[in-house]
């Protein structure tokens, strides 16, 4: 589906929400909302709480942003040589459904700095490339993660773990469409979990949640179920689907939505269906819980890896709604969008969104889409 031609570079939200003005939170950013086959609505985001209804579940990622940005160079070590930035994205354990690596590689793109703090794309590869990082680390590439693409690379780093490095001197992974380096503060969201894992880029969609935010939604009956899906690097977005992902879904997340989906059924059966949509923050939200869900559209608690695609055909068979960012015109991600929403709704949603100005990325502001 092609939503828009073109999206217009100054339509990039180049700093947070909180930094555009005096008194704002990351909260400030408009909410379009998609509803069944009605004219798409204009909303901001403090208005959530009343656009959702008691006994609906939105279901959010905890994933943490990690540092993944860490500048390295390809040369001897005397300043001479190439200047790259190691983009690190997903790290293998014992197996990974792509193949090709072994327990404590990585999934790296290499990256040129170009001259004003980001990046540009570069050339991966080839095989056998050394890259030195900070603190005598070496990171050496090994094979493509996909024999079709070489953007993506499996690397072993020796010397110094790869966490270590990130913790020590990486930064948030951050695009040139944004104006400046932000803290990594600017990148957790308020679901965030410290522990084992992280994503290299953060899952935006749940940027605008304040505790504020949160205890308004709880007040008024909204509960949360928690998901975790570890997402890699997306700056080629440009059709490429998602690569293989670690994924967990708690017993208790499934659980509430199994027992929330059967409530909502037997309420309908009286003609008294009110609230019990699940509403996923975000497309990662949906790639784990859709991961999980059987195609009776039961969930049941896993963890693991996923390499699941949702698309039209596929569908979706526990998610209802969806709260997303807005989406390049070449995005894999408008294929979930259109497993959950009509073509012509999204179509006049992206359309109206273009015309009343809205932001795009990870910084920009949301769409939410639900069910009649």
């Amino acid at each position: 589906m092609t939503v828009a031609p073109h999206v217009p570079r100054e339509l990039s939200a180049r700093v947070p929400a909180e930094q555009r003005g005096p008194g704002l939170d990351r909260d400030a950013v408009r909410l379009l909302v998609s509803r069944g086959t009605a004219e798409p609505a204009h909303h901001g985001f403090g208005e959530l709480p009343g656009l959702l209804t008691a006994g609906d579940v939105l279901v959010v990622n905890t994933s943490r942003t990690l540092p993944a940005a860490v500048d390295g160079r390809i040369g001897d070590g005397r300043g001479r040589g190439e200047s790259v930035v190691v983009h690190f994205s997903t790290r293998a354990d014992r197996w990974h459904p792509a193949g090709r690596a072994v327990a404590g590689c990585w999934a790296v793109e290499l990256r040129s700095p170009d001259g004003r703090g980001s990046t540009r794309p570069r050339a991966g590869g080839p095989a056998g490339l050394e890259v030195r990082l900070p603190d005598g680390a070496r990171l050496t590439l090994a094979a493509p993660l996909d024999a079709g693409s070489a953007r993506l690379w499996w690397a072993r780093v020796t010397g110094t773990g790869a966490a270590e490095l990130m913790r020590r001197h990486g930064r948030p992974i951050r695009y040139g469409y944004t104006e400046r380096d932000q803290p990594p503060a600017a990148y957790r969201t308020v679901f965030a979990l410290d522990g084992p894992g992280g994503s290299a880029e953060m899952p935006s969609a749940a940027r605008p949640f304040t505790t504020e935010a949160v205890t308004r939604l709880v007040s008024r009956g909204v509960q949360f179920a928690p998901v975790s899906l570890h997402t890699g690097v997306a700056s080629a977005e440009a059709f490429e689907p998602p690569y293989p992902e670690r994924f967990a879904v708690p017993p208790a997340t499934a659980w509430l939505v199994n027992a929330v989906r059967a409530r909502r059924t037997a309420a309908g059966r009286q003609g008294a269906a009110r609230g019990g949509r699940i509403v996923a923050v975000g497309t990662t939200a949906v790639r784990a819980l859709e991961s999980a869900a059987g195609a009776d559209g039961r969930v049941r608690a896993a963890t693991g890896w996923t390499d699941l695609v949702v698309t039209p055909q596929r569908g979706v068979r526990a998610v209802d709604g969806l709260l997303t960012g807005l989406h390049e015109p070449t995005a894999s991600h408008l294929l979930m969008l259109e497993a959950v929403a009509d073509e012509d709704v999204l179509r006049r949603a992206y359309a109206a969104a273009l015309e009343r100005r809205y932001l795009w990325h990870e910084f920009g502001d949301l769409h939410l889409v639900l069910p009649d």
